[in-house]
């Protein structure tokens, strides 16, 4: 079980979907002690896409007001594991052990029923990383 508060970042192409679930879930679902998860994107969107708004919302999770940010040359460094979705060879590398990568589909101009079924596996795998790390 890890002891010390363990720094999550999930990152997307555009920070405004994937990222953001999986951080929402992650910052629920985890032990505040143990971890606390962060996202951003290689090219940010200007907000988090309404259909995932919606069905967060569905959820009990606000994202309303959160706000896409843009990956940082500081946020790789400072990262203590990495989860990347979707963005191909221009995904941030860090060393093994450290990272996964979850290929997962844009929810990005999907229908509200595609985006729960994203929403819906994210948040399973969100709770397997949770408990294979000791995050719980």
């Amino acid at each position: 079980m890890t002891s010390r508060l363990q720094e999550v970042l999930f990152v997307c192409s555009r920070n405004a979907g994937r990222s953001q679930i999986a951080t929402a879930f992650c910052n629920v679902l985890g032990h505040p002690e143990r971890v606390r998860a962060t996202s951003a994107g290689l090219d940010p969107a200007p907000r988090v896409h309404p259909d995932v708004v919606a069905a967060m919302q569905e959820v009990g999770i606000d994202l309303s007001q959160v706000r896409p940010l843009e990956l940082t040359a500081r946020m790789q460094t400072e990262v203590l594991f990495l989860v990347t979705m979707g963005c191909g060879e221009r995904c941030p590398l860090i060393p093994a052990g450290r990272r996964v990568d979850w290929e997962l589909d844009d929810p990005e101009g999907q229908p509200l029923g595609r985006v729960r079924e994203i929403r819906d596996q994210i948040r399973e795998l969100v709770q397997g990383l949770i408990v294979e790390r000791g995050w719980a």
